[in-house]
């Protein structure tokens, strides 16, 4: 089955009668899904939105709990459920990877996030293949393909006027009733995307866990400004920070996106911190990405999107990075 292109605008003002469709689109210059309506200007042609999606999961800022004193002098809390259903179209398989270690961080080790777990529940994934990924995307260096996303409910496949459209799960196959007067029962040749950036990744994360204390931490951390640009931009970072208004007898809990690269992250009672200078907060964030959480679920939490390298003000490179440690004899 495919869908020709020119018929994505009706296909997603159709799907917009019945749920929230965010789509890759431009707005004030930025590029971010944004949820679909007339004249928006969507941009399916881009390598990647500058925001990753994972607000849609993990939003920027959420409130989480209300609670206060009732009239009676009683107390109350209230859980706040802002989930709704809510379809997530033109996806990059880099980034339909993300969403799958942050179900890992949210949903499993014996732990749901439940706000979490509500958004997801809700949500369609509907993944479009990279014909021509960027000179900065290293997806396939990381074990990933422009070409699959084996964890999104529906798969586009590009071709050089229509997508070939396949489901994935049974939600995908229930979504794709809706599609049917858009669908055309033909074949078409699929356009295979190839990443031309690649790097030395083998061996990586067992090198890193033998260099904690090792001298290239002084030496890439010089430059580092810590501004957190790689941590906002970048679709894997979960850092959040939990805090509350209150109003007279009633408050609201809320919690918002922090940054391991920010100095007060890790400050404790007492002042002190356990990551005191550029150095360590340099050195968290890559084996993090790189070591620790492999340790710990299995899987690079880096999915070679890209974002960090073109967003660096200072060109801090995790390619750069990643090829000198595969390279080394550590």
């Amino acid at each position: 089955m495919i869908i020709k292109k020119d018929r994505m605008g009706a296909l997603l003002g159709t799907l917009a009668q019945h749920k929230t469709v965010f789509v890759p689109a431009l707005i004030d210059g930025v590029s971010k899904f944004a949820p679909y309506r007339e004249g928006l200007d969507v941009r399916f042609d881009l390598h990647n939105t500058k925001l990753p999606p994972k607000d849609l999961l993990f939003p920027q800022t959420q409130k989480m709990y209300r609670y206060g004193e009732t009239a009676e002098g009683g107390h109350y809390v209230e859980q706040f459920d802002e989930s709704s259903e809510r379809v997530l179209f033109g996806v990059r398989p880099c980034d339909m990877r993300s969403i799958n270690l942050l179900d890992d961080v949210f949903l499993t080790k014996g732990f749901v996030d439940e706000f979490y777990e509500a958004q997801r529940k809700k949500l369609l994934t509907v993944c479009i293949t990279c014909a021509a990924p960027a000179e900065t995307c290293f997806c396939e260096s990381m074990g990933l393909s422009p070409n699959e996303a084996p964890d999104a409910d529906i798969l586009l496949k590009s071709c050089e006027d229509c997508y070939k459209v396949t489901a994935q799960t049974q939600k995908g196959e229930a979504a794709l009733a809706d599609w049917r007067d858009f669908l055309e029962d033909t074949q078409a040749q699929v356009l295979p995307g190839k990443t031309s950036l690649r790097l030395n990744f083998e061996g990586v994360p067992q090198k890193l866990s033998r260099m904690y204390e090792d001298p290239i931490w002084d030496e890439i951390s010089t430059k580092c400004l810590n501004c957190g640009t790689c941590t906002f931009v970048c679709p894997t970072c979960y850092c959040f920070d939990i805090s509350q208004e209150n109003k007279m007898k009633e408050g609201v809990r809320f919690r918002c996106w922090d940054s391991c690269m920010f100095s007060e992250y890790t400050a404790m009672a007492g002042w002190h911190n356990p990551r005191p200078t550029k150095k360590e907060r340099v050195r968290n964030r890559f084996m993090h990405k790189l070591c620790f959480f492999e340790e710990r679920y299995g899987k690079t939490l880096c999915v070679g999107c890209g974002r960090c390298v073109e967003c660096c003000p200072v060109a801090l490179d995790i390619t750069r990075l990643i090829d000198d440690i595969g390279a080394s004899d550590a």
